[in-house]
């Protein structure tokens, strides 16, 4: 058997595991061992594979930040920073028709520069902004696909948990897919706006309006917001302006939401050990994942398969573009089958290779990839931020969540085409600022 046969097998056998709902870093793991074993008859060598893989994730200083921003959101939380950035955003903009559910894809999109978590992002802003819309008479599908797909914000706007993973897997800076991201979010965020409006064009009782406040309301709102924004402005201006590394901004970010949680006594008792027990649990599924990954990565590297892959495509004289357009197809559909990061993780080891042999930018594929991931995590039947959105809010029909989402899907797919259109969006700001 020619190692790029057993490649083949092997990544045909993974998806079949997978499909049996054996969890996926098992199944990756479990398959990159028996490919490696397979392609070298090494026994020792396959035992050993499973101890210095799980030793290079462990020590990868890179990796660590990861454990930081989620707890760094964690804290956030519990400190509440993130019904102070909705109240701000409320004041300024809730008095606009459709206000309170454009005021919560800004909360979303500041809370996501702190959490890095699009769960995260989902789940806590749920709770603060749904019963305000409801309140104020807004339907059910426009509350909840505001909520499902502004949460998805929490991937693209950095600092992000997903780009920190995708950035180390294919060796790249961090801080340059974090300043790449910065303009594809403000373009998110904008048409996620957009969508809100036009909606409601079509069908204003969607979103009754509501009064303006007043002026005093305003400036109180945004003095309470202080803390949020402080910890914004401290750790991605640090981080940008090269004071901090990437790890020792997670790290200020880390100290200062757990300060302001902490002197705002609202993270006393069991409230501190719940939000490290749901943190750290977070944190050994994304690393088993990892571990995983490495070493069904280290079997495809042995199977050869990447490189002859790169070749088939060159051989085949298809433009880029073309490959390109047919690997968001894909990742599209995997979205619909995985969730975000197994379906990244699963495919990187084959797609970073394609796309940097073909001539593009592995900085431009990172947000690509995660603009991807963000349309997957809407998109039925998987669509995690909907069914986190649903088991929050079990009374709500699947169905009124999925409807509300669709003008949001349609504003992703924009986005996306216009970051593919034109890759400057990505790639200009990190070469300009160095």
């Amino acid at each position: 058997m020619s190692p790029i046969d057993a490649g083949l097998i092997g990544f045909a056998c993974l998806i079949i595991v997978i499909f049996l709902q054996v969890p996926i870093a098992i199944a990756m793991a479990v398959t990159g061992a028996a490919g490696y074993l397979i392609l070298t008859g090494n026994l020792k060598g396959m035992v050993s594979l499973f101890g210095t893989e799980t030793v290079n994730v462990l020590i990868n200083k890179d990796f660590a930040v990861i454990m930081f921003f989620l707890l760094m959101g964690g804290f956030a939380g519990a400190a509440n920073l993130s019904a102070d950035i909705y109240r701000f955003a409320n004041a300024w903009m809730g008095h606009m028709r459709g206000g309170l559910a454009m005021a919560t894809i800004i909360g979303c999109g500041g809370f996501g520069a702190i959490s890095g978590s699009s769960i995260a992002t989902t789940a806590t802003m749920a709770r603060i902004a749904m019963p305000e819309m409801e309140r104020r008479g807004y339907s059910l599908a426009l509350c909840t696909g505001t909520l499902a797909a502004g949460g998805t914000l929490g991937s693209l706007v950095p600092p992000s948990v997903i780009m920190v993973i995708y950035a180390v897997q294919v060796e790249q800076f961090i801080i340059d897919l974090f300043i790449g991201a910065i303009l594809p979010s403000i373009l998110s965020i904008v048409l996620f706006l957009v969508a809100i409006r036009v909606q409601l064009y079509f069908n204003p009782t969607m979103a009754p309006p509501s009064p303006r406040v007043a002026m005093s309301e305003r400036l109180a709102a945004t003095r309470q917001a202080w803390g949020a924004i402080s910890v914004i402005v401290i750790v991605m201006g640090g981080i940008y302006s090269g004071v901090f590394t990437v790890n020792e901004g997670a790290v200020v970010g880390l100290v200062l939401t757990l300060a302001f949680a902490l002197s705002r006594r609202l993270l006393a008792g069991e409230t501190f050990w719940k939000t490290l027990r749901e943190q750290a649990s977070s944190i050994a599924l994304l690393y088993l994942i990892l571990i995983g990954a490495n070493i069904f990565g280290y079997f495809i590297t042995l199977s050869h398969m990447p490189e002859a892959t790169v070749a088939w495509i060159k051989e085949l004289g298809i433009p880029p573009i073309t490959v390109i357009f047919v690997l968001i197809l894909m990742y599209i559909a995997l979205g619909c089958v995985f969730d975000a990061l197994s379906g990244m993780v699963l495919t990187l080891p084959f797609v970073a290779p394609l796309v940097a042999g073909l001539g593009y930018d592995l900085v431009w594929w990172g947000i690509v990839n995660v603009m991807l991931i963000e349309i997957g995590m809407i998109t039925p039947p998987v669509g995690i931020n909907v069914f986190v959105m649903h088991g929050l809010r079990k009374d709500i029909p699947l169905v009124t969540i999925f409807r509300g989402i669709t003008p949001f899907l349609i504003a992703n797919i924009v986005a996306l085409a216009l970051v593919v259109a034109i890759p400057d969006l990505v790639t200009w700001l990190p070469k300009a600022l160095k």
